[in-house]
């Protein structure tokens, strides 16, 4: 099974050099994400897509400790990160 962060450098690296997924990526991040990854994304979860700029950081904080149980097991599975 890969990792999270392994997931994420696949999406990371297929989206610098194939434009149409990066595209599909924008516009649609849980099902591209999904389909390019082969796994299944919990309905509750949302995957939001960020495309950095030079005048522009991101910053993604750790989930809130306070998980509820779904979250929880999405987590163990695999299926989430902090990305």
């Amino acid at each position: 099974m890969r990792s999270g962060d392994q997931m994420l450098q696949q999406i990371v690296e297929k989206s610098a050099i194939d434009e149409d997924f990066r595209k599909a990526l924008l516009a649609d991040p849980k099902s591209t994400i999904s389909e390019e990854l082969g796994i299944t994304i919990p309905e509750s979860m949302t995957i939001e897509v960020h495309e950095s700029d030079m005048q522009t950081v991101h910053l993604a904080l750790p989930p809130d400790p306070n998980i509820t149980e779904e979250q929880l097991e999405a987590i163990s599975a695999g299926l989430c990160c902090c990305w």
